[in-house]
């Protein structure tokens, strides 16, 4: 009997353990990132990952007194890497769809954002109806896909869309002559252009606005209201326009 009550005891007490590091008393967020997604959240020369939302989500951690993890994961993985619990919020430069509200649950906006259309400097594509017979690339499990689905006529027209792990692999493509075009984030294609002056151009037609946002599980609720309102007072105090001035030159946070 004695035994039978110590072992209740125990797991009563294991219970208590993993219900107290649970939801909104966790002591420690991990971040599910795509490591290679410049300048949201990437990796510098020394392996080290950083970026603009890595530097959001340290700020906001702090102001919540809990420590945070960076954990890169599959991005075209990302819902089932946040319902199976390997990762507690999903903040990358997320994109807030109706269909990915179906499984997340989303902050507030924080950033606006366009997918648009990249092409090779010397490339004779001028608007997004030349791309009918040519073959465009994106990243697999973006939000670009959703937004050239949503343009049905001017995806039939395409010879063939190419899906990447990473928009750089793409943007590679592009420039080695695989690809004639790239459907990426303007945020991640303009920083990374800006850096390859004269290899590409960026048209004038894209394929719509859309809004960046922090993921989180449907049942963490109450985990929600402590981000959000860690983020509601980095743009009250200035300290999210701070780190945006450090990633863009300017305060582009909503």
């Amino acid at each position: 009997m004695r035994k039978l009550i110590a072992a209740m005891l125990v797991l009563l007490v294991a219970g208590m353990l993993v219900a107290g590091c649970g939801g909104a008393d966790k002591k420690k967020i991990v971040v599910g990132l795509d490591d290679n997604f410049p300048p949201m959240g990437f990796r510098d020369d020394k392996n080290n990952i950083i970026g603009f939302d890595v530097d959001m989500a340290k700020e906001a951690t702090k102001r919540m007194g809990v420590e945070v993890e960076f954990k890169p994961i599959d991005w075209n993985s990302k819902e089932a890497e946040l319902s199976g619990k390997r990762v507690d919020v999903l903040w990358n430069g997320l994109t807030i769809t109706d269909k990915r509200k179906e499984n997340i649950l989303f902050t507030n906006a924080y950033m606006e954002n366009r997918q648009i259309i990249v092409v090779a400097a010397n490339s004779p594509i001028k608007t997004k109806a030349d791309l009918a017979g040519k073959v465009v690339g994106t990243q697999e499990g973006s939000s670009s896909i959703e937004a050239i689905e949503k343009d049905a006529d001017a995806m039939k027209s395409f010879k063939e869309l190419k899906k990447f792990g990473d928009n750089v692999a793409a943007l590679m493509d592009l420039k080695t002559g695989r690809l004639d075009a790239v459907v990426v984030d303007e945020i991640v294609g303009r920083y990374y252009i800006a850096k390859k002056p004269g290899e590409y151009t960026i048209l004038k037609d894209n394929f719509g606005s859309e809004e960046y946002g922090v993921g989180l599980r449907k049942e963490d609720k109450e985990l929600l209201g402590k981000l959000q309102k860690a983020l509601d007072e980095m743009k009250k105090d200035g300290a999210s326009a701070k780190i945006s001035q450090q990633w863009f030159g300017e305060d582009i946070v909503k």
